[in-house]
């Protein structure tokens, strides 16, 4: 079934030429409606439908995974209140999570965008997720060049170190990954995707393809 309407984009357009507080409180109603509802439901039928098979995600809310339409505008030039795109990360412990280890996607008027892996991350659990990777080089390399996953996802992203410490430099020689300090992918799709009847099928692929290297990348940084 489709969660979304017309509407749904067409708000994040006209907010892209009226982004300030006036416009957006003279059509609060039509966002609670067209935007903020809808995406909670969806966001509610991902977790479901996620939880069946991963007992870690049944608490979760979708109030736990939704980021705040509200941009950060305290430290940045650009100072336009509101976000153009809706987004959420379904993840045990929600938004709370040091990593994805989950699904993270955002619905806007540009693209859907589907993302797994680790984005930020402290340098303890850095040096431990690169010793993880040196210890399993081949496995690693099976994970990202899976047939499913490199059609989906192309590649492993992330920013990198120019050295890495000595004792992981012949590693890193045999996997040029192992200089990243981040390990995240994503898949997009067009804005139209948001409309769609199966677009929680399509997120739910991305969720399932990149599963085994979020467990791969997680078993080191989340330690019980």
């Amino acid at each position: 079934m489709a969660f979304f309407t017309q509407d749904y984009l067409d708000f994040f357009i006209e907010l892209a030429a009226n982004n300030n507080k006036d416009w957006f409180d003279l059509n609060r109603k039509r966002y609670e409606q067209s935007v903020k509802i809808p995406f909670q439901q969806f966001t509610k039928h991902l977790i479901n439908s996620i939880s069946k098979d991963e007992p870690a995600f049944k608490e979760l809310e979708p109030k736990d995974c939704m980021f705040r339409i509200n941009r950060d505008i305290r430290f940045s030039k650009d100072k336009t209140p509101y976000k153009l795109m809706c987004s959420a990360v379904i993840a045990p412990g929600g938004k709370k999570s040091r990593a994805i280890n989950g699904i993270y996607f955002e619905l806007g008027p540009e693209h859907v965008r589907a993302y797994g892996g680790i984005y930020e991350i402290d340098k303890e659990d850095l040096e431990a997720v690169r010793e993880g990777i040196a210890a399993n080089l081949e496995t690693f390399k099976k994970l990202y060049t899976e047939t499913n996953f490199k059609n989906l996802f192309g590649e492993l992203r992330g920013e990198k170190n120019k050295i890495v410490p000595a004792y992981l430099r012949d590693a890193a020689v045999q996997e040029e990954l192992i200089f990243n300090k981040q390990f995240y992918f994503f898949a997009e799709f067009p804005a139209e995707t948001v409309v769609k009847a199966d677009l929680d099928k399509i997120l739910l692929n991305c969720y399932h393809v990149g599963r085994p290297m979020e467990n791969f990348l997680n078993q080191f940084i989340q330690q019980p």
